[in-house]
């Protein structure tokens, strides 16, 4: 293992990687009416967050170091000190840090619907990235309707798009599986709402709602291909801190693009994440 490799596992090990002396200096920088304290770890703090907000991808402890020209231990340690209070994420696996939900915590009075959503759109690009599906975040705009707020398609050649600004029927797609037994009606009216939709492949109101109980069991809801013949769409919920399910988020792919085991492994990943997307939606 390389010594950035020690480094970038010390976090799991719970391994102490003194910083060197110059990390806890501060300089003190002459004014012409006072003296301002310039505090190194702190500065480098900043700097580290700002160049993962830019870089726009993980990095490893070892590329940040060298790309802001900090020590390694004491990047490591300031790193380590961010991920403890959320304002960087690290990843065990791939060993590569990432902006934290704590970071948007910080700001989230100031942040409008447009930002926040951008806030979230990294973390969204990079499930589309690695299962090379097109992602997709619905919001509820309405009694009966949501609005597809955040659309960032497959990186493949061969991808599905989708226009964002579209609207739909609130129980349509994986999404409606998701939202109809949380709108608080009547067997009858959802069965009266269920006629109105409008489906590529038959599908009747008894398996339609089996699969809205499954999708409660599991924790995600799938469409495959009745929505739209030949797609399908994975949705899992996003709600506000009162439990309302006011977003969702969905995973659109071909049918058979995907075989169980990686649509478990998707659904469960999006369903993790779900959360920390709350955070920053709402």
């Amino acid at each position: 293992m390389s010594h950035s490799d020690d480094q970038d596992a010390a976090l799991d090990l719970d391994v102490d990687i003194d910083p060197e002396d110059d990390a806890s200096e501060a300089a003190r920088v002459d004014g012409e009416s006072s003296k301002t304290v310039v505090v190194k770890p702190v500065v480098n703090a900043i700097r580290i967050m700002r160049y993962l907000s830019e870089s726009g991808s993980p990095s490893r402890a070892i590329t940040i170091a060298r790309s802001l020209s900090i020590n390694a231990s004491t990047c490591f340690n300031i790193l380590r000190t961010l991920v403890l209070e959320d304002i960087v994420e690290f990843d065990p696996l791939s060993k590569t840090y990432s902006t934290g939900i704590g970071l948007t915590r910080l700001v989230e009075n100031f942040l409008t619907v447009g930002q926040r959503v951008a806030a979230a759109a990294p973390h969204i690009a990079d499930l589309a990235s690695r299962y090379s599906v097109t992602m997709a975040l619905w919001k509820r705009v309405a009694p009966d309707r949501i609005v597809l707020i955040k659309s960032i398609p497959s990186p493949t050649d061969v991808r599905i798009e989708m226009a964002e600004g579209q609207r739909l029927p609130m129980m349509m797609g994986a999404t409606g599986r998701l939202f109809a037994p949380r709108l608080d009606l009547t067997n009858a009216k959802l069965r009266s709402m269920f006629k109105t939709l409008r489906w590529q492949r038959p599908l009747s109101f008894e398996e339609y709602w089996e699969q809205v109980e499954r999708a409660e069991e599991i924790g995600w809801a799938i469409d495959e291909g009745y929505f739209s013949r030949g797609v399908m769409s994975l949705a899992v919920p996003i709600d506000d801190r009162g439990g309302n399910l006011c977003f969702t988020l969905v995973a659109i792919m071909f049918r058979n693009q995907l075989d169980d085991a990686a649509l478990e492994e998707l659904g469960a990943t999006m369903r993790d994440l779900a959360p920390r997307l709350a955070a920053i939606l709402v």
